[in-house]
């Protein structure tokens, strides 16, 4: 065997080595048997980026409950102690000044009673004072607060928890495009090495009886080279395809949140993934634009900047507030001291802004503009994805046209190829035919995987847009 053909099979056995490396990790894992609508259940079920989004979504409902409970009543409980360290507040005056004091004392409707502890008696002279014993004071008070922009804000609150639940139900949709076309690709994969690996049995057993015909003397030895060169040809084709599938593989597993080390079997043929009734259906029910999610998300934008206009109008409004404290003050020495805390108080206010130069009004007019804005923007939205449909209807249908020749020629190529290795076989077809064969093979299944895969893009297109 010439050198030539050495290291040419040290190369392809070198490739398939590392081939099989890379596999083995992925036949060390669980196997999950998956058709394509399991797989996409799968990774809604899995997948990291829609578990993300379903925390955006728990988020917001946290978010909107926060601002529901700033107009509930806020309640707190508190102590206070003080020791004044034995001070005694001097009166002067004796128990003539403590005569004079009176003995209670009216705030508002309550009248209070005022006691005074007895005259304290120094080495010195009698003087009146009251002791100032250690204290402590209990309260809870309850408030509440309420403004239009708060009742303003719940409303804003519940149209963001719908936008990022539609943003979820956005992602759903992507993951489940995306892990349809790795699925689709997978499929057109394994068929193409199917096919090259049936076409390397022929090539192989022309080379074979080449070679038997070179040592008969029937043939000459650059013959049997050359069909070296094409089986090694096919044979680097064949594993270029196969460590190509195996990264689709690795990508579906990302795709599905599934361990690492999975191995995944398809259930699903290719030919029920292309059902080319249903994706020409697509193009006939028309096209409802309020399913398609970034339209609603254009309309929730719109609904939050009308509100925002709204919200600066609160700035006008009053703010409503009450409370009410209950007190209970506690005196630690022997005698009672001074005490004018009340246990029970009520309280309610109102506040009115009047005058903050034109601040507000210029706050007004820009959310107005910011509404505006939406309007328009949701209007080209709106235009542009109705234009788009009917690109997008017109790509489908030419990739389904396309695939359709392309199948037929691959099948067409294959036959060719048949045909010419059996004449071959009988001296009835040159060696350059038979290359020829191979190499058309070769261009008609690149030409097939271009065309499955521009029919599963342009209707994974279609139906993101549609909302399906």
């Amino acid at each position: 065997m010439p050198t030539v053909k050495k290291r040419i099979t040290l190369a392809l056995s070198f490739a398939l080595a590392l081939a099989h490396l890379a596999t083995l990790n992925a036949q060390e894992g669980q196997t999950l048997r998956l058709s394509l609508a399991e797989a996409q259940q799968y990774a809604v079920e899995h997948n990291y980026s829609l578990q993300n989004a379903s925390l955006e979504v728990q988020k917001a409902e946290y978010s909107r409950w926060q601002t529901i409970a700033s107009m509930l009543p806020q309640v707190k409980a508190g102590f206070d102690y003080q020791n004044m360290c034995g001070y005694t507040m001097n009166l002067g005056g004796g128990n003539s000044m403590m005569s004079m004091m009176p003995d209670s004392v009216t705030i508002g409707t309550m009248t209070l009673p005022i006691s005074f502890p007895s005259s304290t008696t120094t080495d010195d002279n009698e003087s009146g004072g009251i002791a100032m014993n250690p204290s402590g004071t209990f309260s809870i008070t309850a408030s509440v607060a309420v403004t239009g922009a708060q009742i303003v804000g719940v409303i804003l609150n519940n149209i963001s928890r719908n936008m990022v639940d539609v943003s979820r139900r956005q992602t759903e949709q992507t993951t489940r495009s995306q892990v349809r076309s790795v699925y689709v690709s997978i499929l057109v994969m394994e068929d193409i090495v199917g096919l090259l690996d049936s076409s390397l049995a022929n090539m192989q057993r022309l080379e074979k009886t080449t070679q038997e015909s070179v040592a008969a003397g029937a043939a000459e030895q650059i013959q049997a080279d050359k069909l070296h060169v094409q089986v090694a040809s096919l044979r680097n084709s064949i594993n270029a395809n196969r460590r190509s599938l195996q990264m689709l593989y690795n990508s579906l597993i990302l795709q599905l949140g599934a361990d690492v080390n999975s191995r995944l079997v398809l259930t699903t043929p290719l030919d029920d993934v292309l059902d080319i009734n249903h994706l020409a259906s697509l193009t006939l029910g028309g096209f409802n634009i309020d399913s398609n999610y970034s339209y609603q998300l254009l309309q929730y934008n719109e609904k939050v900047t009308k509100r925002n206009v709204t919200m600066a109008w609160m700035d006008f409004t009053p703010t409503l507030s009450a409370y009410y404290q209950y007190s209970a003050k506690t005196y630690f020495g022997k005698d009672e001291g001074f005490n004018m805390t009340p246990p029970n108080m009520v309280g309610a206010s109102i506040s009115i802004p009047l005058f903050t130069t034109a601040s507000r009004y210029a706050k007004i007019r820009a959310a107005k503009i910011d509404y505006q804005e939406a309007l328009n923007s949701k209007q080209q939205a709106e235009d542009g994805l109705r234009v788009q449909y009917n690109q997008l209807c017109f790509d489908l249908v030419n990739a389904i046209e396309t695939y359709q020749i392309q199948k037929d020629n691959l099948d067409v190529t294959k036959r060719v190829f048949d045909n010419t290795a059996e004449k071959y076989r009988y001296g009835h077809a040159s060696n350059l035919e038979v290359t020829n064969a191979s190499t058309d093979i070769i261009t008609a299944q690149s030409n097939y995987i271009q065309a499955v895969m521009s029919v599963v893009t342009a209707e994974v297109a279609l139906e993101n847009l549609l909302g399906k």
